[in-house]
């Protein structure tokens, strides 16, 4: 009976289960709004496809995103964000799961929003980028400022009235989307499109920069909230005015900008001044300045009046000087006769000193000194030369004395092998051997009849002391046996070696 049972029962291939459990599932749970938050989320895939999971305090549930849906996304997926996710509940038959396949995420309430920017405020505040000091200035009259909006809202024609009725000047617009999924990336670009014009080219770049959007919802102005336009301000060399929002609403751009505007007009009332009030400043300056100018040449006409009175008159200050001039000049007369007489009797006296008497008896004097100095120096030269004379015949008798050619003349000979090396030993010698013999007269070549005796065995000893150095392919003796035709070497005699 347990039998019959059993073949009574409907079979199933695993895919058919699969694919009947995934019709069951898909026609069940149509499009399904499921709220969690989220986990395991590592950013997409590689292939664009985000996979991640939602989670409550019970159960979770498996979640993809694929890469079209993901790029159409207005909030991403954020780890440990609470979110209402919309999309198909489907089945996964390679490992029996099911999942959602997300078309639209929302965060779950504002809270959940408030959390994430409160998080995201902190990180970027922990690196430093709201920091105080960082801060730039703003210029007291820019000659252009950029905005940085929607081109067609009434922001845009706010900021342009406002700094028309103050000081008129070049805007340059930069148009953005302030809302929607693409608005960050687009606020981040044109920043940076700003602050990457060069100063002096074609488009005129901005002193300052106004970064603006009427007011709205926190899901309205999440845009601002971006990190990536959070970077861009930071980045920027340019100052930059925030003016997101009405009063009360703030974003993460109002903490980097350089300065916060409560509106948008609020903006470009700080970015320039009133041209009337600057003009009236000016022409109040001006009239104090020139009202100071005439009060300070009158109180210098009457110092300089009062210090007139006070000096001397020029009688006065010159009579001192007159005197000195007149008590000179009478000086200067009588100096002159004096100075005459005395050069005239100097040169008296100069005269008789130079008589022909005197210059005579002064040239016979050095006429003297002459004649004894020249009969001095040709016995002084005799001398050096007699004493150069004799070192030179005794170092010619030395070099005499030395030389190997006396040796050679009384019988012997130096011997040398084909390379000119000196042989001094019988041993170094083998039959057949190519020898230089220089004997007194010349050099004569000759060929060994035999070995001396004992030489193979004188050979190898000799041979165990050297070291053959091979250069260029050839082998030559070690520089320890003499090489030089020039140096000494025992003499040996012709009749002993040979016939």
């Amino acid at each position: 009976m347990l039998a019959a049972a059993k073949s009574n029962a409907e079979e199933f291939t695993v895919s058919d289960l699969s694919s009947a459990l995934k019709r069951v599932v898909e026609d069940r749970f149509g499009y399904i709004r499921v709220r969690g938050e989220i986990t395991g989320y590592r950013g997409p895939h590689s292939s664009g496809h985000a996979y991640f999971g939602l989670k409550d305090e019970r159960a979770r549930l498996d979640a993809v995103v694929w890469r079209k849906a993901f790029q159409q996304l207005a909030f991403k997926p954020e780890e440990g964000l609470e979110v209402i996710a919309t999309g198909k509940l489907t089945t996964y038959p390679g490992s029996s799961k099911y999942q959602i396949v997300i078309d639209r995420i929302e965060p779950a309430g504002e809270g959940a929003l408030m959390a994430l920017v409160e998080a995201r405020r902190k990180a970027l505040a922990a690196e430093g980028l709201f920091d105080e000091n960082r801060k730039k200035a703003l210029p007291f009259l820019p000659k252009t400022v950029g905005v940085v909006t929607s081109p067609t809202g009434a922001v845009i024609r706010d900021i342009c009235h406002r700094i028309a009725d103050r000081f008129p000047l070049h805007v340059l617009v930069w148009p953005v989307r302030v809302q929607g999924e693409t608005s960050g990336d687009e606020v981040a670009r044109a920043i940076a499109g700003f602050d990457a014009l060069p100063a002096g080219g074609d488009l005129p770049r901005p002193d300052v920069l106004i970064v603006a959007r009427g007011g709205g919802s926190l899901e309205d102005l999440w845009g601002f909230n971006d990190e990536a336009v959070v970077r861009a301000v930071a980045a920027c060399s340019i100052p930059v005015i925030s003016a997101v929002g009405h009063e009360t609403d703030w974003t993460l751009i109002d903490h980097v900008a350089d300065r916060r505007a409560p509106t948008p007009t609020g903006a470009a009332e700080m970015a320039v001044p009133v041209r009337a009030e600057l003009q009236a400043a000016v022409a109040t300056f001006g009239a104090r300045l020139g009202s100071a100018h005439r009060r300070l040449l009158d109180r210098r006409s009457q110092d300089l009046r009062s210090l007139a009175r006070a000096l001397p008159s020029v009688d006065a200050l010159l009579a001192i000087p007159r005197r000195r001039h007149d008590e000179a000049a009478g000086r200067l007369a009588r100096a002159l006769v004096s100075g005459i007489a005395l050069r005239r009797n100097r040169l008296t006296h100069l005269t008789e000193r130079l008589s022909p008497t005197v210059l005579d008896r002064q040239l016979r004097s050095e006429r003297q000194r002459l004649t004894v100095a020249d009969k001095r120096l040709d016995p002084a030269i005799r001398r050096i030369l007699e004493r150069r004379r004799e070192r030179l015949v005794s170092t010619a008798r030395l070099i005499e004395v030395l030389s190997h050619q006396n040796v050679l003349a009384r019988g012997y000979a130096v011997v040398r092998d084909s390379e000119r090396n000196v042989l001094t030993r019988a041993g170094d010698i083998s039959a057949g051997m190519a020898l230089h013999l220089e004997m007194d007269g010349g050099t004569v070549l000759a060929t060994a009849s035999e070995a001396a005796p004992g030489a193979k065995a004188e050979r190898r000893r000799a041979g165990s002391a050297k070291t053959a150095t091979s250069t260029g392919g050839k082998t030559r003796k070690a520089a320890a046996k003499p090489t030089n035709e020039r140096s000494p070497a025992t003499p040996v005699n012709q009749k002993d070696l040979f016939d």
